[in-house]
């Protein structure tokens, strides 16, 4: 009767759930029965939303406890600056001699950066080149916070925090100045042809320097403030990039109305055969003015095969210009001169049909045309006026 039983069961289950296998154990024997596709489906169903309010219960979870970290990162960049504030306070009550002394050494440092590097308080800068530079720096009001809480908490240090607030001011106001005036000059040189990217790395290479060391400093410990390192370097960069402006030949050697022979290929006027020109002659009245084309130093005063009486100039760089058929001269070798400066008189000494003035560019001893230098500074000085 029990296998009976058993068997008959097992028909019903099967009648009922035709789909699916079931298993059955009757009497320590393994029997198979069918399960609906609709059950499957329901069975499916209640996975499915028991396994989304797992997910919801974990993601809210997981919300509160980012909640949680924010309001803990919030809170001790508040303490943060609560500290910072406390700690400038009573840096100013404890300690006000050594304030003193370190305001005296910032003083010092700035007014030894404006006679070596600017010799007058500049104008401000444009603001917009001002927010280029650094946009912390545009806004003055930032530089006076810290000032005006310390004289609320300690109003007879008051004083020195303003002083202080006006010094950080001012560094802020000079490197925005210096780096105004070294993108000018670095635009200036692109320009007018050249890559003002050499110029810096020679500035920051360390040959034949020296001298007796004379540190700068903002604190007793011998630290220097952030804020003046970068004063100091954009100061460096600025004179850097400004001298080798400088440096290029801008100016006209000579006031004369034309050239009588370019640059390049030319008839030789002796043999009237193909040669190559590697300058230009700028005729005139014998003893007409010569001026050196940019600021360098003389490196070579004397007779050279061809061109008669010659001056050099170096210019840095290996940059160097070369003036030619002289009748005099008027510098001497190792002599400094600036771009415009009288350096001889025009002749027609050595391989010369005339009075004229033969002048050369030269590139690590290589020949450049001279044309491009002097007629893009006379545009881009004509722009700048």
């Amino acid at each position: 009767m029990k296998s009976t039983s058993a068997g008959t069961l097992k028909r019903r289950l099967k009648a009922a759930f035709p789909d699916r296998e079931l298993i059955v154990r009757s009497q320590g024997q393994v029997r198979f029965i069918r399960i609906s596709s609709g059950m499957q489906k329901a069975a499916a169903g209640v996975a499915v939303s028991l396994l989304g309010a797992w997910c919801v219960s974990m993601g809210a979870l997981a919300f509160s406890q980012f909640s949680a970290t924010s309001e803990s990162a919030a809170l001790a960049t508040r303490e943060a600056r609560v500290a910072a504030a406390a700690s400038n306070v009573e840096k100013y009550r404890d300690n006000l001699d050594g304030t003193v002394a370190d305001l005296a050494r910032r003083q010092q440092f700035i007014e030894k950066m404006i006679d070596a590097h600017i010799g007058e308080l500049p104008e401000e800068a444009p603001a917009e080149d001002a927010a280029k530079a650094d946009p912390a720096q545009a806004d003055p009001a930032k530089a006076g916070e810290p000032a005006r809480k310390i004289s609320a908490v300690l109003p007879e240090a008051g004083k020195l925090a303003r002083l202080e607030a006006g010094q950080i001011a001012l560094v802020e106001r000079l490197t925005r100045y210096a780096d105004h005036r070294a993108a000018l000059a670095s635009d200036t040189i692109r320009k007018l042809g050249l890559n003002p990217a050499p110029i810096m790395a020679r500035a920051r290479s360390k040959v034949a320097e020296g001298g007796p060391l004379e540190s700068l400093a903002t604190a007793a410990d011998g630290s220097l403030d952030p804020r003046f390192q970068r004063l100091g370097l954009s100061l460096a960069r600025m004179d850097a990039l400004e001298n080798g402006l400088a440096s290029i030949p801008q100016v006209q050697p000579a006031h004369v109305a034309y050239v009588s022979s370019s640059y390049g290929y030319r008839s030789d006027p002796f043999t009237g055969g193909a040669a190559f020109h590697a300058g230009l002659d700028f005729p005139g009245p014998m003893g007409s003015p010569i001026y050196a084309a940019a600021k360098g130093k003389v490196s070579f005063v004397g007779q050279r095969q061809g061109y008669g009486n010659c001056i050099e100039i170096s210019h840095g760089n290996g940059l160097m210009t070369r003036y030619g058929h002289l009748s005099a001269f008027g510098v001497r070798v190792g002599q400094e001169v600036d771009g415009g400066t009288r350096i001889a008189a025009m002749g027609s000494t050595g391989r010369s049909t005339g009075s004229h003035l033969h002048f050369e560019v030269r590139v690590n001893n290589r020949p450049m045309n001279p044309r491009p230098f002097l007629e893009a500074a006379r545009n881009v000085q004509q722009e700048a006026r």
